[in-house]
């Protein structure tokens, strides 16, 4: 019997400046025609790009062939409030979100509800299923979430979100194969059925990804820290060891039955088509007239 074939996804953030948009239009060029199951459109930790991200993902929905998946937090806004952004999704067509707790604002110390707002996200979701039958995807942590009690707190956390409607959980990047492998054996152990998708980081540039994963609490192995070791002026260098690192982690994922990937892009192309490739993935026609915006897609 041969495999699934293999389902990819697609994460942006809104863009700053006319530059960053151009940048991003012609990564979600490249992109498109590799069909992913959708695109996602992040919220900013504290809730603040709000409406770039309304106006992104809603052109995308629009005016592309990809399915647009807004960002939804708990973050800034009483309960009504986001429950109509939500309706506004769904009269727009919008039918998938990722619905997630959010960060406090920089400086603002530990997370607080806001008040009258969702204290959490298996709340959120709760509050996003009974407005409309949305797909919903939320986030997990291999490695735990650094504000959580302990792993197994984190896990009951992920269940919640799970048994309040969610329909899959996306996990933090990781770079050791072995800590998502472990992880998905214990959520098979906890009862946890639905998908379980990998979040893949390609690394742009090393110093940005350890920033990140001290903010994440996912760990950065000695073996990565040598491999980059050197390189902070040779760009193309890096580039060649990124993608090979990163085609390395989906080939071996793939190889334990992972068959679903999400890919954290940067607003960049190159290393993530590049890894979808080696992943198998081929540019998929679609039929004229499906990609106003994203003229490239029909080749």
């Amino acid at each position: 019997m041969s495999p699934s074939p293999i389902r990819v996804s697609f994460e942006f953030f809104p863009p700053g400046d006319a530059a960053m948009a151009a940048t991003l239009w012609r990564s979600l060029e490249r992109l498109a025609p590799l069909n992913p199951a959708f695109v996602s459109v992040t919220y900013g930790a504290d809730g603040s790009t709000r409406e770039r991200t309304h106006a992104l993902v809603t052109r995308i929905q629009r005016e592309t062939p990809l399915t647009g998946a807004p960002h939804l937090t708990c973050i800034g806004a009483p309960r009504e409030a986001i429950l109509d952004v939500a309706r506004g999704y769904w009269a727009q067509g919008i039918r998938h979100l990722v619905a997630l707790r959010g960060d406090p604002p920089e400086g603002a110390g530990a997370y607080a509800p806001h008040s009258g707002g969702f204290a959490c996200a298996a709340e959120l979701v709760a509050g996003l299923r009974s407005v409309a039958p949305f797909e919903i995807s939320v986030a997990a942590y291999p490695e735990t979430h650094p504000e959580a009690r302990s792993a197994q707190a984190d896990l009951e956390n992920l269940k919640r979100k799970l048994d309040a409607g969610a329909s899959r959980a996306i996990t933090q990047f990781f770079f050791d194969t072995g800590v998502f492998l472990r992880f998905r054996d214990r959520c098979a152990a906890a009862g946890i059925e639905a998908p379980l998708v990998p979040g893949i980081l390609p690394i742009t540039r090393f110093a940005q990804v350890l920033r990140f994963a001290t903010r994440c609490g996912a760990s950065v192995p000695a073996w990565l820290h040598e491999r980059f070791a050197g390189l902070d002026a040779d760009e193309e260098t890096r580039r060649l060891l990124a993608a090979s690192v990163a085609i390395e982690q989906v080939e071996a994922l793939a190889r334990h039955g992972v068959r679903e990937f999400h890919f954290y892009t940067l607003n960049r192309a190159e290393l993530t088509y590049a890894i979808c490739h080696a992943l198998g993935l081929r540019p998929v026609a679609r039929a004229a007239g499906t990609a106003s915006a994203l003229g490239g897609v029909n080749a």
